[in-house]
Formats: C-alpha cells, structure tokens, sequence
C-alpha cells in the first residue's frame, strides 16, 4: 500500500498522518496512533468494545514471527477486506479504532507519585559551617 492510496482511502474519515515504520505505515489522527499499513495488510486498533466487531468479520489480530515464536498482537486487528470498497463504512471503523486508540491512551497515564517527605538539603561541597561573622 502507497501513500496515495492510503491517502483516498481515509478521505471520508478525515485528515491523517502517515509515518514510515517496519513495512509500511503508521496512520495517525490528531497525534493519535490507530492504523499500521502493513505489507500483511491494513490493521486498525482494537479494545475490549471493539474487537468483537472484527470477529463477526471473520479478522485476525496482527501476528508476527520471531525466531523462536509467533507474536500475536491483541489489540490491532486486520481490517475486513470487504471494506477496501466502502469508504463511508471504513471511515465509521476508524473512528472507533481512534476511539479505542484514546481509550487506551488514557489507560497508560502516569498516575500522580505520592508525594515523599522532603530530604534535607546537602551542604554545597567545601561550604563550612561556621560560629558568628564571617572573616574576609
């Protein structure tokens, strides 16, 4: 997949950005993650309220293959192909992958450290203490 193509694919859906990773593409919406275009095919991001969608669909998540195993990724799942020729039904569907995409932003924020006692100060290195006035 070229970036043209990518580009009047998501012309329905809005303006995205696209950025060149492993084979393909990240795709992007107001600074938000929620596509890979990929030689394997075009993957969009998934949750707990979006997959089941994608199964209906007949989808996989994305795998891939290491030396040693076959890496399943959970939580992008290949787009039906069906929808390559409906641009207004993908555009819904990347909607709801940017959805699932902020969802799970929102989940990996930093929770507030509690807030430790203070340690007292360390004396600046050769500063010395001294009784009364000081001499020049």
């Amino acid at each position: 997949m070229d970036r043209e193509f990518l580009s009047d694919l998501f012309s329905h859906f809005g303006p995205v950005t696209m950025r060149r990773m492993f084979s393909g593409y990240g795709i992007s919406a107001d600074g938000t993650n929620f596509a890979l275009a990929l030689r394997a095919g075009l993957y969009f991001r998934a949750d707990e309220l979006t997959i089941p969608r994608f199964e209906a669909e007949g989808s996989a998540p994305f795998q891939y293959q290491t030396r040693a195993k076959t890496v399943t990724v959970n939580s992008y799942w290949q787009l039906p192909a069906r929808l390559f020729d409906d641009p207004e039904e993908l555009s819904e569907w990347a909607k709801a992958a940017l959805a699932a995409a902020r969802r799970a932003a929102l989940k990996k924020r930093p929770r507030p450290r509690k807030k430790q006692a203070e340690k007292p100060q360390a004396r600046k290195q050769g500063a010395r203490k001294t009784k009364g006035t000081m001499k020049r």
